[in-house]
């Protein structure tokens, strides 16, 4: 049988706490703990560190119990599997207990948490999805950007996660962590829980060892009621009607008013080319879900192409297209005070440096303020809620179900309660 013994080799200051791992004439292996006990507080009968004033030998004492059982149980399960169990062996199994890697690939990858991951994010590239299409690079990016916040975290607390330390505790200081220390808002924190929860299971299922704390519900993911804005018919009419003198606004305007009026991501809408008109409608394969849709051609989006001999608007960036509908909005006074969240400059200390970082805060603002390319899909849908079929808003907008999308659309309250009331006027006429 295999046993375990400690012992120190010198009579110093400080001494090294040696382990030795032997089965009768099979092997015979030792290495040193990196562990150490303070001169003449070794006891080799008891195997462990006599009690201190000035020392915890509660702790070390613990621990090496904790490596001895550790070793012992990785022989019983690496017995069965022809391993040859040697000082390599062995001084991979201290580093795994003591949650250091290996820079054995095939181990570290099964074990340690951020290893897994970065190995999930390669593998996820080449993966199909039930489409038989290839994940796509935003996910991938997703994927990446989760990645970074854990290597954040292990960093901000010195320490390396195995993937069986994803539990309860874990849960409740990450999101901590991304609360108070990255200032992020829940819906974004509940992204990356989401992304923790797909890899793990991803782990679960191909035999790795997790714990079962993740299925819990406990392990929920935040999120919060956002405020996001959109552009009623009236204020589209005025931003499209605006008679601008400097150009590279009238040329942004020509795009809001497309992507207002098309339903489409800025990522596809911006990409727009005469191409993509075919007998009178717009015809586009959408970055995100690859989801080919047709569109009608608005009258607005038809006199801007009239207007531009048949083309679309000169090409802008994603980043300028948001700055400069901002100032679109501000000149057509699309001012009315609302409730939003706006990008705000917050200051926080990183490793004793004060740095400026972009968050999202949520006040009452002037409701050009907070315009966003996100708008633009969002006044399509929620403008013509109630006036065409659901579906038919769906396959453009591309929601697959319609509780996704009703909580899509930005319709109040009382605006629900004035579509009421007008109906019981028009009624109260007919009768």
């Amino acid at each position: 049988m295999a046993t375990g013994k400690f012992r120190v080799k010198t009579n110093n200051e400080w001494n090294t706490i040696y382990y030795r791992f032997k089965h009768s004439k099979e092997f015979d292996i030792e290495i040193s703990t990196g562990l150490k006990a303070p001169n003449k507080r070794w006891s080799e009968a008891k195997c462990e560190v006599l009690s201190s004033k000035d020392f915890d030998s509660d702790s070390i004492n613990s621990t090496i119990k904790d490596l001895d059982r550790f070793v012992i149980g990785e022989y019983n399960k690496d017995l069965k599997e022809g391993v040859i169990f040697n000082s390599k062996w062995l001084k991979e199994k201290l580093k795994i207990f003591l949650n250091r890697e290996t820079n054995n690939q095939l181990i570290d990858d099964n074990i340690f948490l951020t290893n897994y991951i970065d190995k999930f994010i390669q593998e996820a590239k080449n993966k199909k999805t039930r489409n038989n299409t290839l994940i796509k690079p935003r996910t991938i990016q997703h994927y990446n950007t989760t990645l970074n916040k854990i290597k954040s975290f292990e960093e901000f607390y010195n320490l390396k996660l195995k993937i069986i330390d994803v539990d309860l505790k874990f849960h409740g200081k990450f999101i901590e962590f991304l609360e108070s220390i990255q200032k992020l808002n829940p819906n974004t924190i509940g992204g990356y829980i989401d992304d923790i929860k797909l890899i793990i299971n991803n782990a679960d299922k191909k035999g790795l060892e997790i714990n079962r704390e993740i299925k819990l519900n406990e392990f929920y993911t935040p999120s919060n009621k956002t405020n996001d804005i959109y552009l009623k018919e009236a204020e589209i009419n005025s931003i499209h009607n605006h008679k601008f003198e400097l150009d590279y606004l009238d040329n942004a305007r020509d795009w809001f008013i497309i992507g207002l009026r098309t339903g489409l991501r800025i990522s596809d809408f911006l990409k727009l080319t005469k191409k993509n008109i075919v007998d009178g409608f717009i015809e586009k394969n959408t970055l995100k879900t690859d989801y080919p849709v047709i569109i009608p051609i608005h009258k607005q989006v038809q006199f801007i192409l009239d207007k531009r001999n048949g083309k679309f608007p000169r090409e802008i960036s994603d980043q300028k297209f948001n700055e400069y509908i901002k100032k679109v909005c501000e000149e057509v006074k699309i001012n009315e005070v609302v409730e939003g969240a706006k990008m705000t400059e917050i200051k926080v200390t990183k490793k004793g440096k004060e740095e400026i970082i972009f968050r999202k805060k949520n006040g009452k603002f002037k409701k050009y303020e907070l315009v966003t390319s996100h708008i633009c899909r969002r006044s399509f849908a929620t403008n013509l809620y109630g006036k065409i079929d659901t579906l038919t808003i769906m396959k453009i907008t591309g929601h697959t179900t319609e509780s996704q999308f009703l909580s899509y659309i930005k319709i109040t309250k009382r605006e629900y309660a004035e579509t009421l009331k007008n109906y019981w006027i028009k009624m109260s006429a007919i009768n």
